[in-house]
């Protein structure tokens, strides 16, 4: 089960008088990615690299450190800590003493590693939607059911023979609002996977 973040979060770190800031934060897509690195990035320091993943999308950047020194150690501190939907822009102010490839490695994803641990999670949970077809007599049955089982209402039509309702699910809870159904309507609602994007 992988999280996200339930808030932007930022740890400092010093390491041989070189300043580390790490600032990490909940995204939706690359584009979000992009606007929080504008949004944090600070134009005066030495180097802003950051990293990102979203599901399979995940991009890094050194940003002028040695070739996979900065980015992929974040991207691995993302990885490593069980994160997804998150981006992570660590800006470093150098402070007169080189680190070398295995300091810059150690520090990058040590400063990402530690403002993650120290951040509020935010589980993300597997959706499943489901199109539900009942007659007006399970209207009600239906209805008050679907709050126990963490269900929403995304679309609701209405013709003769009763209701078309699609709804988003945890996925987990799939199975056992469908036995709550068939058992409460004698098996007249029709449930099937509902695939149409809105």
């Amino acid at each position: 089960m992988l999280d996200t973040l339930a808030q932007p979060v930022s740890h400092t770190l010093e390491v041989k008088h070189s300043r580390f800031i790490a600032h990490a934060a909940p995204i939706d897509g690359a584009a979000a990615a992009m606007a929080f690195l504008q949004q944090v990035a600070v134009a005066d320091a030495t180097h802003n690299c950051w990293a990102y993943r979203h599901g399979q999308d995940y991009r890094s950047s050194d940003d002028g450190e040695p070739a996979g020194t900065a980015g992929r150690p974040i991207l691995a501190a993302i990885d490593g800590q069980g994160f997804d939907r998150v981006m992570v822009v660590v800006t470093r102010w150098f402070g007169g003493i080189k680190l070398g490839a295995g300091g810059l490695v150690r520090a990058y994803g040590g400063a990402a590693a530690e403002c993650l641990r120290i951040a509020p999670r935010l589980p993300l949970l597997a959706m499943a939607r489901l199109q539900l077809l009942a007659g007006f007599e399970d209207l009600g049955t239906l209805h008050a059911s679907l709050p126990a089982f963490g269900a929403e209402k995304r679309d609701e039509q209405f013709d003769a023979n009763g209701v078309c309702l699609r709804i988003e699910l945890p996925a987990d809870q799939v199975d056992a609002l469908k036995i709550r159904l068939r058992d409460a309507t004698r098996d007249r609602i029709r449930i099937e996977d509902d695939n149409q994007d809105d």
